[in-house]
């Protein structure tokens, strides 16, 4: 796996760019110098006004070889089709005017996930629809990025439809890579962050996992994790790391929401009735010790029987319980 990403990825080569202010000073000096030669100069003006017009338009091809970068940003330099380099240091800076200052255009999506891979269309001038075109810039951003993705429909590990969606926080490390080994590596993140959140849904569970199994919406910092493992592998060959990967919406689908709502109140009553009978049984064993041991009264098992009987519906009734004053014994 190596050697077949040596081979065809490619990796950025940082360079230096001259000053954009020098450059701007000097050739300001030589258009200033060829007016005052054109004028004040040997020979006559007729002759040396064609070379001048010519060292003019050479300077001022030169000039458009300035550029500045901000920080954070930074510019990949192509001459005829091959990659010389990229600048990182931000200012004003100068390069070789002959470098491209895009790097090809792509069609334009729509932009909706459903048609993403669709181009975007307009009417030209007879009324037929054309394929608009999107440039890339030589010039690409450094800076973190958010990616909120759609909420998307999968099947968790169970099969159970449910709706997910997650954040992606991601910046461009390799630029060189980002520009030229893969087409457009805004939309490349955009595709295969919505293809690694499939794939972690459908690894998990939604909720109920059996003997501590972790679940999507019980393990918020594993899936995390694991979701932020799984895009730094997918977009390694964009040149991009994940900084922050995190679930942001996590539900049934509208299908099932329903029953899995009666399904979990059916469960909570269940873990909470659970709950008060086994608070209820240390109460009443509490209870009739400390009623034996400080000899308030003997209790043969009958009348044990029934004291616990009637502690119990007390404690674990869900109706407030009215006491009944018995004058007589229980035996009569």
């Amino acid at each position: 796996m190596p050697a077949e990403r040596s081979k065809h990825a490619t990796f950025e080569r940082e360079v230096d760019a001259i000053s954009g202010w020098s450059m701007l000073f000097i050739g300001s000096a030589l258009m200033l110098g060829a007016v005052v030669f054109l004028f004040l100069g040997p020979g006559l003006p007729q002759v040396r006004f064609f070379p001048v017009v010519l060292f003019e338009a050479f300077v001022i091809f030169m000039l458009t070889g300035l550029f500045t970068l901000q920080p954070n940003e930074a510019r990949v330099l192509i001459l005829f089709g091959h990659y010389k380099g990229t600048v990182r240091k931000s200012g004003f800076r100068w390069a070789n005017p002959l470098y491209t200052r895009t790097r090809g255009k792509i069609p334009w999506s729509t932009g909706s996930s459903e048609s993403r891979a669709l181009p975007k269309l307009k009417a030209d001038m007879r009324g037929n629809s054309v394929i608009v075109y999107k440039p890339l810039k030589a010039k690409i951003s450094l800076r973190a990025h958010n990616f909120n993705s759609e909420k998307l429909k999968v099947n968790d590990k169970r099969g159970n439809p449910v709706e997910i969606a997650a954040v992606v926080v991601w910046r461009v490390n390799d630029t060189a890579q980002a520009a030229f080994d893969v087409e457009d590596y805004e939309s490349y993140v955009t595709v295969q962050s919505e293809s690694a959140i499939r794939s972690i849904a459908s690894l998990y569970a939604y909720d109920y996992g059996e003997d501590q199994e972790v679940t999507l919406r019980g393990g918020g910092d594993e899936v995390s994790h694991e979701l932020k493992k799984e895009l730094e592998v997918r977009l390694a060959k964009a040149g991009v790391v994940v900084e922050e990967a995190r679930l942001t919406h996590l539900a049934y689908a509208p299908e099932i929401a329903h029953a899995m709502l009666r399904r979990q109140q059916a469960e909570a009553v269940i873990a909470a009735r659970t709950k008060i009978v086994l608070g209820a049984v240390s109460m009443v064993d509490m209870a009739l010790r400390e009623l034996q041991e400080k000899g308030v009264v003997q209790l043969d098992e009958e009348r044990k029987a029934a004291m616990v009987s009637n502690l119990l519906v007390v404690l674990c009734g869900t109706a407030e319980t009215s006491p009944v004053i018995n004058t007589g014994t229980l035996y009569s």
